[in-house]
């Protein structure tokens, strides 16, 4: 395949067939570097050199009654994870001012559990607004499980920029990571967050025992959702959760796989996300010149990179942080 013609295709309205998708997935490692140039054509061509920031909070710690096989989090896990209520708003708002002195330009506030309760929701949209009167420049993103509609309204009227649900899997696998709650309801919750004005974020997690097929599938359902920000997670797997044996990836794989969701997904911020340090390991630099967005920090339960060594990633890349502020389509 010319993935040179491919991005420029792309660039010019085409969409891929699943057959091209598989052959992006199904490709020899001896033309990954040529299918990485195509997936940069394509980034370069809508985000430059630039990099968005983003850090994440975990603002309240297991106590979830979900049944996720990937999450240490869950009902079902026997990992050692530190477990708190939802944090005070003060708590939160130091959480922001620590992302602004990382240069993130995107602070993440997140939330164990099915969905937020009352109380939890009055917490998250009173730091919220405090954030956005003290950085008003800084995108709030949200992560607080399922909604109902009106939260959604209410967390829009607090000033958040965008609200993340991903999808986690195709929904052909949905079941086999979780049963207590279905594919559609991750759908809803998106589709929620759009109808409030929000800015939708909505990823997969790679690496989860899906097949080729699935992964392209989850790659139209997000062109599907027109989710504005994608997070390409690969499975950390961790002891004590059902997938703590699951070790499928490979840092080639995972180039390609973020590849192919830049040519499906051409004009949307790409993040490889969760996971990275430990499945991309020394090939993290290649994977920027597909994705244009990274976590900064720790994620939820696992460390991340130091963040000397990601600032150090991007200056040897010649990449530049994009502080731009979201703008939100009303």
């Amino acid at each position: 395949m010319n993935y040179a013609t491919l991005a420029e295709e792309v660039l010019n309205g085409r969409v891929i067939t699943d057959e091209e998708a598989l052959a992006i997935l199904n490709s020899p490692d001896r033309d990954l570097l040529s299918l990485l140039d195509g997936a940069y054509t394509i980034r370069h061509h809508y985000y430059g050199n630039k990099v968005k920031l983003n850090m994440i909070m975990n603002t309240k710690s297991g106590l979830c009654p979900e049944n996720c096989g990937y999450c240490a989090q869950s009902i079902v896990s026997k990992a050692p994870v530190e477990k708190y209520a939802m944090m005070k708003s003060d708590e939160i708002v130091e959480g922001a001012e620590r992302a602004a002195a990382s240069n993130a330009g995107t602070f993440c506030i997140v939330a164990s559990g099915r969905g937020p309760r009352d109380q939890e929701l009055e917490i998250v949209t009173e730091s919220v607004k405090r954030i956005k009167d003290k950085f008003p420049d800084m995108t709030v993103c949200a992560c607080l499980g399922l909604l109902k509609q009106d939260q959604a309204t209410k967390l829009k009227e607090a000033g958040v920029d965008r609200y993340n649900h991903n999808i986690n899997t195709s929904e052909e696998h949905h079941k086999s990571i979780t049963t207590s709650h279905n594919y559609d309801d991750r759908v809803r919750t998106v589709n929620y967050a759009k109808e409030a004005g929000i800015s939708p974020c909505s990823g997969v997690i790679v690496g989860m025992g899906e097949t080729k097929e699935d992964i392209i599938n989850m790659g139209r359902s997000l062109y599907n959702l027109d989710a504005d920000s994608i997070p390409v997670n690969f499975l950390h797997a961790i002891p004590g959760t059902p997938l703590e044996a699951l070790d499928e990836l490979n840092p080639r794989y995972n180039l390609k796989v973020l590849a192919l969701f830049r040519y499906m997904n051409p004009t949307k911020e790409i993040r490889v996300s969760g996971g990275r340090e430990v499945n991309l390991r020394s090939l993290q630099p290649m994977s920027l010149y597909v994705a244009n967005s990274i976590f900064v920090g720790d994620y939820l339960t696992t460390e991340g990179q130091e963040n000397n060594s990601d600032f150090q990633m991007l200056e040897d890349l010649g990449f530049e942080i994009d502080r731009t502020p979201l703008t939100v389509a009303q």
